[in-house]
């Protein structure tokens, strides 16, 4: 009896192994994967499971269990996990299984074997990244991976995004269990997937389900935050190092954040005695608060730290101060500081400084926020500063801070404020550039600049680099054609001087007619993405003002040819206007040029408009001024 129970015994396991190498061979073989999923793709994931389960306010862990197939070298992304760490988040345990096309292990990495390094800038790191990638030399491979992070609060929530650019999603799931004490909230971002919701005791669980998902079709220059399909996941009751706080409204999240940051914003008697005497004889608020930012541009600089309360609680002021260095939290609070000791109220402000990023939503609080900047409240409007830039005008955003919320904390709380809306006229880039022509055809240019906003920045960056990042920035974004020599002068704040030295200026020459381009630099280089079906609006990083003055002073006997006629396009929010002159008794080419983009949010409706607006700027520059050389002498025989 017992001999043929050993042989029962046997067989079933003997069934169950064999049963789970097919089940295996079956889901990870192509054949099986509609059109739909894998047209155009890249990856297609076979399934994804995903769990969080938070069992606190301090507690929660995420594990991931997916499946996919890197189709093509095209998807090798997909060939390399990654994943940070950092105090709030630790990743617990990793495993990849690697099988080729027939559905065979070929490979098996546990976190043992992978890479984990820190990452960080500034002076102190406080993060991690554990990484690795499968190498192979042919295609398709499929990856199983199964991780888990454990979280040490509720603020950061992984939000559910189950599509990426060119991956089929045969099936993905999410499922959420919390305390039915701990309110959760969702909100569905260009999708409207809802979830299911079960009670099983004292928990709550929410479970949300895909399947047969086409390749995902980015729409390039969309908002970053908000052109992906996803669900965006916040606890309203929270714990973020120890720290517990309340999210159901932009006024509790100040009040925790206020809360975080209480004390730190002290000096010392002395130190605030200097800070007195420097804003002496002061006509005003707004004059001393311009006296105390100008000291901080000339005597502090900007770090990132990370370490503490996830990066959200600052240094405090008197450490900043003695350090001469902080980052955004710490710099703006030392600066809170500072106009507190001469009687100058001002509020930290948090927001997302990310380019086109999430914006924040009045009646959806989340955390979508990576910067601190300060709002100082003076007579007839506030001024906001940046804290971390050493060349921002004063009262001045950058580009990335404008048109936004943020949330500006007090005593009260949170409360949700728009910052300055960018103006076109406050990106300016002005040049004058006059060319003289030699009898060779060569020349040494000179360029004046004139810059604001924006372009200032970008300046200022310039000097910075060494000369071969100069020339690739001076080819490749201001668009010139590639220059024997050059030099980049500094002249004051705003000012900037380019001479160049160029072996020949036309573009061809043809007998006797010299083809030259009407500017030496290109106003517009970027070609905008396709406009076909356009569903999601359109951002350019800011709204801009450009104009060029171009002089070429004609070789001696050199007659003009062919001058092109005044050239003018407009489209919705944009504007292009060319316009040339040829004076005869000095025999100076001049070509003026102006290219304005009065809003940087194009709506989709508009966009198909404005890149054919763009693509004919871009073609202007083929436009070309005919000379004819001067005649030559016969010699006499």
């Amino acid at each position: 009896m017992k001999a043929n129970l050993k042989k029962v015994v046997a067989l079933c396991l003997l069934i169950g192994s064999v049963v789970p190498a097919r089940s295996q061979s079956s889901l990870y073989s192509m054949a099986s994967v509609p059109d739909v999923v894998k047209a155009n793709a890249e990856i297609v994931v076979h399934s994804e499971n995903i769990t969080l389960n938070i069992e606190s306010l301090d507690k929660s862990v995420y594990k991931v269990h997916r499946i996919y197939t890197v189709l093509n070298e095209n998807g090798r992304s997909g060939l390399t996990f990654y994943e940070s760490t950092n105090s709030q988040r630790v990743l617990a345990d990793a495993e990849l299984k690697v099988y080729d096309a027939n559905g065979r292990q070929v490979g098996k990495y546990k976190k043992k074997d992978m890479v984990t390094e820190s990452f960080g800038e500034g002076l102190i790191d406080d993060g991690y990244v554990t990484w690795y990638r499968v190498q192979t030399a042919t295609y398709p491979i499929t990856i199983e991976v199964n991780y888990e992070v454990k979280y040490k609060g509720t603020f950061f929530l992984p939000d559910y995004y189950f599509v990426k650019g060119k991956t089929g999603v045969m099936a993905s799931d999410y499922t959420i269990t919390a305390p039915a004490e701990i309110n959760l909230r969702f909100k569905p971002v260009q999708t409207d997937i809802r979830p299911t919701t079960t009670t099983e005791g004292n928990s709550k669980i929410y479970r949300w389900a895909v399947s047969s998902l086409p390749p995902y079709q980015y729409e390039d220059g969309s908002s970053s935050g908000g052109s992906v399909p996803h669900i965006t996941v916040v606890a309203d009751q929270f714990s973020y190092g120890g720290y517990k706080g309340d999210f159901s409204s932009w006024q509790n999240f100040g009040k925790w954040y206020y809360e975080l940051c209480a004390g730190l914003d002290r000096l010392s008697p002395e130190r605030e005695e200097f800070f007195r005497n420097l804003v002496k004889g002061a006509a005003d608020d707004r004059e001393k608060v311009k006296r105390i930012y100008q000291y901080l541009q000339d005597n502090f600089r900007f770090v990132s730290i990370q370490l503490g309360v996830g990066g959200f609680r600052p240094m405090s002021a008197a450490f900043t101060d003695k350090q001469k260095y902080g980052d955004c939290k710490a710099l703006s609070n030392f600066t809170k500081a500072a106009l507190s000791a001469v009687g100058v109220k001002s509020y930290l402000s948090v927001i997302n400084r990310e380019t086109n990023g999430e914006p924040a939503d009045p009646q959806f609080p989340a955390n979508v926020f990576n910067h601190v900047i300060l709002c100082v409240p003076v007579a007839k409007d506030s001024v906001w500063l940046e804290c971390t830039s050493s060349t921002a005008e004063f009262g001045e955003l950058e580009t990335s801070t404008e048109n936004r919320f943020a949330v500006v904390v007090n005593e009260q709380g949170g409360f949700l404020v728009a910052t300055p809306k960018t103006n076109y006229t406050s990106n300016y880039i002005g040049s004058h550039s006059i060319i003289k022509m030699d009898d060779d055809l060569s020349a040494i240019t000179t360029t004046r600049y004139h810059t604001r906003g924006h372009y200032s920045e970008l300046m200022s960056d310039l000097y910075k680099y060494n000369k071969d990042d100069q020339k690739r920035l001076l080819v490749n974004y201001l668009g010139y054609k590639q220059p024997d020599d050059f030099v980049f002068v500094k002249e004051g704040k705003h000012g900037s001087s380019l001479k160049l030295a160029i072996s020949k200026v036309p573009e061809f020459i043809s007998g006797d007619k010299l083809f030259i381009n009407h500017r030496m630099q290109k106003i517009w280089t970027e070609k905008l993405p396709k406009s076909e079906n356009r569903k999601l609006d359109y951002y350019f990083d800011y709204p801009f003002e450009k104009r060029d003055t171009t002089v070429y002073q004609l070789p001696a006997g050199s007659t003009m040819d062919v001058l092109p006629k005044l050239k003018k396009l407009e489209a919705p929010h944009s504007l292009y206007e060319v316009e040339y002159r040829y004076d005869q008794a000095t025999n100076e080419v001049s070509v003026f040029s102006t290219l304005i983009l009065r809003e940087h949010h194009i709506p989709a409706a508009d966009y198909a408009a404005v890149k054919k607006f763009f693509d004919e700027v871009m073609s202007d520059h083929t436009q070309k001024i005919v000379i004819k050389k001067a005649a030559t002498e016969k010699k006499a025989f």
